[in-house]
């Protein structure tokens, strides 16, 4: 029977559950199933169906046990920033709010106007987004919301799908250090500024590292999905962008000083340190201070990615026009135009029409109106190649020391043409890593736990 490793990986638009193993050495992966992933609006608000999640999730461990597979653990990873809440019987508290909800806004210059911004960043070292945690459950508050008055624990979106699997409630520090409530430096719960919002401090529960243990499978999901034997839950990179950066190929050359560049939805620019940067420099520069593997810091910048094109594509689709990833690269390789637009811009974060959001864009900075695909596309590669070169310059200029390489990981690194542009633009090598970054890193991190306790 040949044992596996699982890596459960939720994306905010799909999720897919990955068989790993090792020959001679060698990381072996495997689709077991994919499913979408989606936003529901309901009631005033947009929730993910984290009900559909789970039941998804185990019907994929369900069918690498029919493939004969034996399970040697299981890992998660998610986005970050969203959450649940269980009561005190482990009871779900309504489904999750998705981050593209927009009852957040205006929230961080409320609470963080005025110059508060520095002080609050040189603690928690997180770029100020409306996104995040925190702004979520400073608006449930402000909403009154029942949830937060019988709320026992608050539980990350990996530390939800595992307590569901096992019965224990902890948060991963990776996907909790997202959420812009740790201390960066000790890497612990901010409890003073917990305390000053009026959040409940019994909310927040134990940290803990990539690699420990998370509990075993409930005795009931072991038999809903057909195994007789005990498989533990390891806490991997819980957040995706952490087992990504897990999985960086060795540099070819000791001492190469490289960055990475996780390519999604998300583009995630940046570099692993040891200690946060927690200067105003670094604060007014978008940089963040998340958690990785190992304890380690990982300072980049989150980037609005490929998000754009997504939308595009969709719209595209709805309109019956050409969406082919290949078909719209050759197209954008014959477009001569030269806009650039700010993929950072908040009109991009989730309109109605991407494309009409676009041209408007261009309008109002005075540039020439994308008038084919082969237009928009190139638009949004070589905007997103010129905030790539404006990030790493702000990179160097913060560390002191000049990245040599670039290395994208990630399946926006089999767009070629963002690629070449993103050479072009930054003057150093710019190399691919793995396109399934995500989940060998999860692997990796399940493999190392596994062989540790041998």
């Amino acid at each position: 029977m040949k044992e596996v490793y699982i890596a459960v990986d939720y994306g905010g638009g799909s999720g897919r559950v990955m068989a790993g193993s090792f020959c001679h050495g060698q990381l072996e992966l495997e689709t077991i199933s994919r499913f979408g992933n989606r936003q529901v609006r309901m009631g005033g608000h947009t929730y993910w169906d984290f009900l559909a999640l789970f039941q998804d999730m185990k019907e994929g461990l369900r069918t690498a046990v029919r493939k004969g597979y034996r399970i040697k653990s299981i890992g998660i990873d998610t986005w970050g920033v969203d959450f649940g809440l269980i009561d005190s019987r482990g009871n779900l508290l309504g489904n999750p709010i998705c981050y593209r909800d927009q009852f957040t806004a205006g929230l961080p210059e409320e609470l963080f106007g005025g110059g508060k911004a520095t002080e609050h960043y040189a603690v928690a070292g997180i770029q100020i987004m409306p996104i995040n945690t925190i702004y979520q459950l400073y608006g449930l508050k402000r909403e009154g919301d029942v949830r937060l008055e019988v709320a026992d624990k608050l539980l990350f979106m990996p530390d939800l799908f595992s307590y569901f699997l096992t019965g224990v409630a902890n948060n991963e520090y990776s996907i909790a250090s997202t959420s812009e409530l740790l201390d960066a430096s000790n890497r612990t719960w901010n409890r003073k500024l917990i305390g000053e919002l009026g959040l409940p401090q019994h909310l927040f529960g134990e940290i803990v590292m990539p690699g420990s243990s998370r509990g075993t499978l409930r005795p009931e999901v072991a038999a809903e999905i057909g195994i007789d034997y005990p498989v533990e839950v390891v806490a991997v990179g819980s957040h995706d962008t952490a087992s990504a950066i897990r999985a960086l190929p060795p540099v070819k050359r000791e001492g190469t000083r490289r960055a990475f560049l996780s390519s999604g939805t998300w583009s995630l620019l940046g570099i692993e340190l040891d200690q946060p940067i927690l200067t105003e420099d670094a604060r007014l520069a978008g940089f963040t201070n998340e958690g990785g593997v190992g304890g380690k810091i990982c300072f980049m910048q989150n980037i609005t990615g490929l998000w754009i094109l997504q939308r595009l594509r969709a719209q595209w689709e709805e309109e019956g026009k050409e969406t082919d990833y290949g078909v719209l690269i050759a197209e954008a390789e014959k477009s001569g135009i030269t806009s650039v637009i700010d993929v950072d811009a908040p009109e991009f974060q989730n309109p109605d029409r991407m494309e009409q959001t676009i041209a408007g864009h261009c309008r109002a900075t005075g540039q020439p109106v994308p008038a084919t695909q082969g237009d928009y596309m190139l638009c949004i590669v070589q905007s997103l190649a010129a905030r790539y070169k404006r990030g790493i310059d702000e990179l160097n200029r913060l560390t002191g020391q000049p990245v040599e390489e670039l290395c994208i990981i990630g399946g926006g690194n089999q767009n070629r043409l963002l690629n070449r542009l993103t050479q072009e633009a930054l003057g150093i090598p710019v190399v691919s890593g793995p396109v399934e970054a995500t989940a060998i890193g999860n692997i990796l991190v399940q493999a190392e736990a596994f062989e540790s306790r041998r």
